[in-house]
């Protein structure tokens, strides 16, 4: 085959006659789609007309708004004291300027704050890229945004995206699962909540986040790191036959049961609209047919995981009550009452939303309707199950109250649109209450029962030990009560023991193996407290005697460790009694990097910006306390002289030997100008020099938060005043030499995180609400 010709013109392409208009975003809302796609489709109109989900005189408003280019939305994240700041810099300069700004003629929009999100950390704004453009001032407003998105500070996340954690009501000891993660907007929400409080560096709670599709793990590994967190741990598996995991707890191997869940499941979306255009032509009824048994079987895993007492919340950005409100009746009924919708209607207040449907019909895609099961002809048995239809029994479904459901609707809060259920476990599930039998060849049945009392504490009978009436030397295998069947409309909501008896087995069939796919991760090796590794970093930054050597881990078996990383005590225990049970893709931040000839110094291993504040709470050496003036000279002068800084800083800093070192900033409440919350940065004492080993994004953050204007010029040049020759070099030369290799290898990090980073810049495929600011 010859090659093909690049520059060859593609085929015009028409519509209704006329030549298709030429795609543009410029007059779109940030992440909008193609503006030239009809925005109308008449089987959805009549669809949701017929199922009357929008109150009565509200459709065509209703329609208008799904037509209209979604707000471009924001939300402040990072832990509390930098957040304030963050959004102290956007009230106080950016949005009072654009309050009074015109362009072309037209007064722009000012920002809003979204009237139920706390805080007023989140806020919508109609601005486009086109008006973007237009303005110097908001050209930098824009490049602020972008900038600050990079390095993690702030998130375009739309609107209702950010409902399903808000309702979780998160603690810092909570253990949470989001099953379905990527890209990972909502899982940088948990682990905000988990951080609340910046002065406990391990909370006891983390976040297992899950996605089945391995390149979107990665996706979601870039957004997690962003935030720093050895609460973290990204796992590749199908949510709906995610393994039971299991962890010690008082010499004890237990199973792992989740506080709380984020089951936000794969949907039809059509309820972004007004953000994924593509949807308008490709929309029919066959998609929510399709996805409600996958969904139905994701929540039933999860519930199954779920402590009781806990909380899970059950989303899509679908209207479709097929998708919604039949999977929550589904799963309801299977519980036999161990499940119950919660009331939040008070949990954000402010929030404008439509209560859940207790009615509805299912339509094929050619348009055919039918109102109960009973209806639907055999031939149809394999599209539409009976779980897709209202319970008939109106007791049973007055007692599931429905009307809990939460379903939002975009023409009410100028949102895109979604659905949201918040389910509390009151007991264990049916399915782990009764007792399962034992296999064991030289007992009678009758005595192959597990003791009822531990089931009912919801231990998998696969934990149970034997009852009296078997010999503890026996051997005994236990039959795992969980199924990917469970959940699927497709087989009985209870298993019937004869049913499924084989082989003197009795109990649903056994989940199926894990698949292992996708890149091969490197080993997670948790060090040993007596590793010789330890000694020298002990005695350098004179770590504190509580210091948890046993949650330090590094990423190789053999050859010398280059990289040191910190995960929690609780993740720790998961990760060392799960390892062949789980698909771990990344967990841990980085603290300390082992530095070439760093034995002249004497510790082999640097400070790591990305754990400083896990950290710094243990360290009690080489910290010098700096000033609001040696933050600017630190971040925009690449080399200083140790003179340069404050006369307490240069005192301090001469008294040090050369090496890694914290740079510590703590705020002075007389000083209301000055940043209110404290800074660590990563540094190295030079022989006459001293240098901030900051990555690009992180700098330009706190060089804001100090006051110092920082963007660039359409040539692209800074305009922060920052230098890039090394101050310092003829002078410092001695010093320098041991440095360099420590700058270069600073360099090449920066640039791999970099390559990260540019990884998340463009939204992934099937995004539904998350996106980079672009």
């Amino acid at each position: 085959m010859g090659r093909r010709n690049r520059n060859r013109q593609k085929p015009q392409q028409f519509r209704d006659g006329k030549p298709e208009a030429k795609r543009s975003r410029d007059d779109a809302g940030w992440g909008a789609g193609y503006s030239e796609i009809i925005k109308e489709n008449k089987l959805f109109e009549h669809y949701y007309k017929e199922l009357k989900i929008v109150p009565d005189g509200e459709f065509e408003e209703f329609m208008e708004a799904m037509r209209e280019p979604l707000p471009a939305t924001i939300r402040i994240t990072g832990y509390k004291s930098h957040a304030k700041e963050i959004l102290h810099t956007l009230k106080e300069k950016y949005f009072k300027e654009v309050q009074d700004l015109e362009v072309d003629g037209q007064k722009i929009e000012a920002p809003q704050p979204l009237s139920w999100y706390p805080d007023e950390l989140a806020w919508h704004t109609n601005l486009s890229r086109k008006i973007l453009r237009k303005s110097p001032f908001l050209e930098k407003f824009h490049q602020f945004l972008v900038s600050e998105t990079e390095s993690g500070n702030i998130s375009r996340q739309e609107a209702v995206s950010m409902i399903p954690p808000l309702l979780m009501k998160i603690d810092s000891q909570h253990k949470i699962l989001d099953m379905c993660a990527a890209p990972g907007s909502k899982t940088a929400q948990l682990i905000e909540m988990l951080h609340s409080d910046m002065d406990v560096p391990f909370p006891e709670g983390f976040v297992i986040a899950n996605d089945v599709d391995n390149k979107r793990c990665y996706l979601l590994v870039h957004q997690a790191k962003r935030l720093n967190s050895p609460c973290i741990m990204v796992v590749n598996h199908d949510a709906s036959n995610i393994p039971r995991l299991h962890f010690d707890q008082d010499g004890k191997k237990e199973v792992l049961f989740y506080d709380r869940i984020l089951c936000d499941v794969p949907c039809s979306g059509d309820g972004t609209m007004r953000k994924n255009i593509d949807v308008w032509k490709k929309w029919t009824t066959s998609n929510s047919l399709q996805l409600h048994g996958l969904q139905i079987r994701i929540a039933v895993r999860g519930v199954e995981q779920l402590a009781v007492g806990g909380r899970m919340v059950y989303s899509t950005c679908s209207l479709n009550p097929i998708e919604d409100e039949a999977v929550i009746a589904a799963l309801l009924e299977k519980s036999e009452g161990a499940l119950e919708l919660a009331d939040a209607s008070a949990d954000l207040p402010g929030l404008k939303y439509m209560p859940g449907i207790t009615s509805w019909k299912v339509m094929t895609k050619e348009g055919q309707w039918f109102s109960d099961w009973s209806e639907v002809p055999k031939s149809r048995h394999t599209q539409i199950r009976p779980t897709m239809f209202p319970p008939t029994d109106p007791e049973k479904l007055a007692n599931m109250r429905l009307e809990r459901c939460m379903r939002i609707l975009p023409h009410h809060q100028n949102t895109g649109g979604f659905f949201v259920a918040v389910l509390v476990k009151k007991e264990p599930m049916p399915w782990n209450r009764r007792f399962p039998k034992l296999r064991n060849k030289d007992v009678n049945a009758s005595s192959d029962v597990a003791p009822a009392e531990e089931l009912q504490m919801g231990a998998s009978p696969a934990e149970v030990p034997p009852s009296d009436g078997l010999s503890t030397d026996t051997p005994v295998e236990a039959v795992e009560e969980e199924t990917p069947a469970e959940g699927n409309p497709s087989v009985p909501e209870t298993p019937d023991l004869s049913e499924v008896k084989k082989d003197n087995v009795c109990g649903p069939p056994p989940p199926k193996k894990m698949k292992l796919f996708g890149f091969k991760e490197d080993p997670f090796v948790f060090l040993t407290e007596d590793d010789p590794i330890f000694p020298p970093i002990q005695a350098f930054y004179d770590l504190s005697p509580d210091f948890p050597k046993l949650n330090v881990l590094t990423r190789t078996h053999e050859g010398k460790k280059r990289h040191l990383y910190m995960v929690s005590k609780e993740l720790r225990n998961v990760l060392l009694n799960n390892s062949e049970r789980m698909k771990v893709i990344n967990t841990g931040v980085k603290v300390w990097s082992r530095n070439t000839d760093g034995e002249e110094f004497g510790c082999a291993f640097r400070l790591a910006q990305e754990g400083i504040y896990t950290l710094c709470p243990y360290i009690r050496a080489r910290i010098i306390n700096i000033t609001v003036e040696d933050v600017k000279v630190l971040l925009t002068q690449e080399n200083p002289f140790l003179r340069n800084l404050g006369d307490d800083a240069h005192s301090h800093a001469k008294k040090l030997e050369m090496g890694s070192i914290v740079l510590r900033y703590l705020p002075d409440p007389k000083d209301q100008d000055a940043p209110q919350c404290p800074i660590d940065l990563c540094g190295w004492r030079g022989k006459t020099s001293i240098r901030a080993f900051v990555p690009r994004n992180e700098r330009l953050h706190y060089l804001r938060m100090v006051g110092v204007e920082v963007f660039r010029d359409k040539q692209g040049k800074r305009t922060d005043g920052s230098t890039e020759t090394q101050e310092g070099s003829t002078e410092d030369a001695e010093g320098l030499s041991q440095e360099s290799d420590l700058v270069k290898q600073e360099g090449a990090e920066m640039e791999q995180n970099g390559s990260e980073s540019n990884t998340n810049s463009t939204e992934p495929v099937g995004s539904a609400c998350d996106g980079p600011i672009s």
